[in-house]
């Protein structure tokens, strides 16, 4: 399970994978009151155009592996007891590419400048983060175990019932 922070992590990463049936995906910040940071914003949209990014973020949904990659979320779902092949095979075969093949693709194929965008993204973030509503929703998160392995299960329900 990836969400907040972790799907900003999936979002920055140049390639990403995921299991069928066990891997979710998502955007839950507003759940808190707040926009995701970290380049969150900056590059789901980028992979998955703005559209989606916007539903992905406003929905805070958690989406799983096979709509996760129909959106360009992740490059590839594949079945979960054949992931760690699928992955273990790509990387022996980039890492048997001749020298200088892979910065050289990794030069060419360059993300759009992303400077603007975090900037507008760090603005919106610091201006959501020091609301009352979000202060709140993240202290009784929290309090009410989001934090937990029980907690985390069900994050977005946690946090839905929460807002109500």
């Amino acid at each position: 399970m990836a969400r907040g922070g972790g799907a900003e992590f999936v979002a920055a990463a140049d390639m990403t994978f995921a299991a069928i049936g066990r891997a979710g995906i998502g955007q839950i910040e507003a759940l808190m009151g707040i926009v995701p940071g970290g380049g969150g914003t900056q590059y789901l949209a980028g992979r998955v155009g703005r559209n989606r990014a916007l539903e992905a973020v406003l929905s805070a949904g958690l989406y799983d592996a096979e709509t996760a990659e129909r959106y360009g979320w992740v490059n590839r779902a594949v079945p979960a007891d054949e992931l760690d092949e699928v992955v273990d095979r790509l990387a022996r075969n980039i890492a048997a590419l001749p020298e200088g093949v892979i910065a050289a693709a990794k030069h060419v194929i360059l993300p759009e400048d992303l400077a603007e965008g975090l900037l507008r993204e760090n603005d919106a973030w610091m201006g959501q983060i020091m609301r009352p509503a979000a202060t709140g929703l993240i202290r009784d998160g929290l309090a009410h175990g989001a934090q937990t392995p029980d907690g985390e299960r069900d994050l977005e329900g946690l946090l839905r019932r929460l807002a109500r």
